[in-house]
């Protein structure tokens, strides 16, 4: 498909799910130019944000310049399992390098063994080196049992955690509209959710906003806001 150079026109469905839309490229092959194109790609469709590893974060904010497209980049990912200062030094690192949002993994091996005070610790070290920028903890849900998902859910948000966001999108398989209303059903209409992993369409983005989505994590934003393109 040739990129576009000039904003798509973009019906009303596509408008409003192009606004929810972090942007995502964290395939560990990525190369600068995929960068690039990912930055551009968001500023022409406005998306909410681009998401991509720390590793790109200067080249990411140079092209996002002067754009409101905002840039997020993942702490610990995919397996949330470096110890708490690790998590914290490179929040730091990546306030320096220009994150606006961070998206961090919470420690699985915690959860699973039952240490709610380890996770929370883990969320609020983050949160604290990150401050004041929104630190987004990563659940894995497809990892998780629900009363493992629940208990994670409110101690993440204890932790300080901005918003909940369902998955990795590297292992555990990815989003789905009951893990979303799990979630909601748990911490209520006010706090945010981020649902990620294997959305490929507009019908599922729809799905998990219905849910009770307030942000989606993709790579395939583009096929959602404008399925003509596909």
């Amino acid at each position: 498909m040739k990129e576009p150079t000039e904003a798509p026109q973009l019906d009303e469905t596509g408008k409003r799910l192009a606004s929810l839309i972090d942007h995502t490229l964290l395939r560990p092959e990525a190369r600068a130019e995929d960068i690039v194109r990912l930055c551009r790609e968001a500023s022409l469709y406005g998306f909410h944000a681009v998401c991509v590893h720390s590793m790109w974060l200067a080249e990411a904010r140079r092209r996002l310049e002067r754009t409101r497209v905002r840039l997020c980049t993942v702490i610990d990912f995919p397996h949330g399992a470096s110890c708490l200062r690790l998590k914290a030094r490179a929040a730091e690192i990546a306030v320096q390098e220009g994150a606006d949002e961070l998206d961090m993994v919470i420690p699985l091996g915690a959860v699973k063994g039952g240490h709610w005070d380890v996770v929370e610790a883990h969320v609020a070290a983050v949160v604290e080196a990150a401050a004041p920028h929104p630190v987004k903890a990563i659940l894995e849900v497809g990892a998780l049992t629900e009363t493992e998902i629940r208990s994670a859910c409110l101690r993440a948000a204890r932790g300080g955690a901005a918003f909940l966001k369902t998955s990795t999108g590297f292992g555990f398989g990815g989003a789905t509209p009951e893990a979303v209303a799990l979630i909601r059903s748990t911490v209520g209409p006010e706090m945010p959710i981020k649902a990620s992993g294997g959305i490929r369409d507009r019908a599922a983005a729809l799905r998990l906003v219905a849910a009770g989505a307030t942000r989606l994590g993709t790579s395939a934003s583009i096929a959602i806001v404008r399925p003509e393109a596909g």
